[in-house]
Parts: structure tokens; sequence; C-alpha cells
């Protein structure tokens, strides 16, 4: 698979620059990849480095949990069984953070994750029902229009993600991109959000995954190519 040869290739970078044996470079990116993505504005030091297996209660800190929804993990994970919400769909947990308690949705989002992984309904990195995806997102100075480009654009896309077999499946701009990944059977849907004028926020999801592994590779690949994507339109602006 090209993002897998793509993986591969920036261990061996590493490794030429650290020394590290392969197991270690490899290691120290998949950690990398592991550390939680906040939302705009967001971004804390208190979020604690982890494993690729790592569970939400892990990587993203109590006292950080508590400073932005107004609960610690334990205190939100009570509540929920108060109300036997292990019997409830993702949406509907997620709802109900949402509209009874006033957790905004990406931290509610968060707190569902973390309540399924430690109620056994779901494993790290794994859906709920099963299944493996993952994830990764960034905002970027430029308008929602220009960042749907990027994607939707075939050579405006080749300058920050080349090498890769794209099958374009739906694109409704400037606000959703889905497609066929690398010839299947894996694919991706890209979400992209305007925060204001002149910035955006794209979050991608990579569904369809083999397992952990190739998750945690997968979320190393794809904070990379973004972050690749970010330098490139704030420089340019990706002028072609």
């Amino acid at each position: 698979m090209t993002t897998q040869r793509s993986f591969k290739a920036r261990v061996r970078t590493r490794m030429e620059k650290t020394g590290e044996s392969y197991t270690t470079a490899r290691r120290h990116l998949i950690n990398w990849a592991a550390e939680p993505a906040a939302p705009p504005a967001q971004q804390s030091t208190a979020a604690t480095p982890a494993t690729a297996a790592a569970a939400q209660t892990e990587r993203i800190a109590d006292d950080l949990i508590r400073d932005r929804t107004g609960r610690g993990w334990a205190e939100w994970f009570d509540l929920l069984d108060a109300v036997s919400a292990t019997d409830w769909t993702h949406t509907r947990i997620a709802r109900h953070l949402t509209t009874e308690h006033e957790v905004p949705g990406w931290w509610a989002q968060t707190i569902t994750v973390g309540y399924e992984q430690a109620r056994g309904l779901r494993a790290p990195g794994q859906r709920r029902g099963g299944g493996f995806e993952a994830s990764a997102s960034r905002t970027v100075a430029v308008p929602a229009r220009r960042l749907f480009e990027a994607f939707a654009d075939e050579t405006a896309r080749a300058r920050w993600l080349p090498d890769v077999e794209v099958r374009v499946r739906t694109a409704t701009a400037p606000r959703i991109f889905r497609a066929d990944w690398a010839g299947g059977p894996t694919r991706i849907v890209v979400s992209i959000d305007a925060v204001g004028e002149s910035k955006a926020r794209v979050s991608v999801l990579h569904e369809k995954l083999t397992g952990a592994e190739q998750a945690a590779e997968l979320k190393a690949y794809w904070r990379e190519r973004l972050a690749a994507l970010k330098a490139l339109l704030e420089t340019d602006g990706g002028h072609r």
C-alpha cells in the first residue's frame, strides 16, 4: 500500500538522522501521531503522550477535560452510567452531552469515545461496533473553498499528496469530499468547516482499516500530510 511504503520511508529517514533502530524510530513516529488534536485555539500541553493503542483517557488529561467541560473523566462516566448510556448509540450519547449538558461538539465526541472505550464498547482506534479508522485535522489560514480545491482538484492535490491513487466518490463544495483510497478497500471522508472568512478547518477520516497498527500508521501519515498542506497553502496559496 502506498501509505505504508511512505510511512516506512519516514521511519528510515528518522533512523538515519537519529541512529535509532527501526523499532524505536517507528515507535516515536506512531507516538507522535497518537497525541490528541485539540480544536482550534484549544491546544494544550496537558494532553499526555501515548502509545498507538492508548485509550482516550490516557491521551487527554483529566484536568484538560475538566477545564474544557466542567467535569473530569470519572464524573462524566458516572453521569452517563446513571442514564444507562451503554445501551445508547454513539450519536445519542454525543447528542445528550451537547443538548443536556451544553458540552461543545468536539468535546462531546471526545467524552463519548472515552466512555465507549472505558465500558468496553470499542477498542482504541476502533469504530463502535467493529472496524478501525484513523483521523487527523488542521486549521489552515485560507478560505474554505480554497482548502476544498486542494482535495478536489487533481493537479492541486498532487502538490501535497503525491503518488496516491484517489478515486472520487462525491465532492460537495466547499464542505465534503469522499474518495476511495489507493484502489480500495479503504476510503477517506474529508470535512471542511469555515472559521471566519479567511480560515478553515479540515478533518480527514480514513475508514475501513484492517486493524490498530494500520490505523496508527495512517494517523501519522495524515498528520504529516495535513501539515504539508497547511505549509503549502499558507506560503503561496497553493497556486498552480
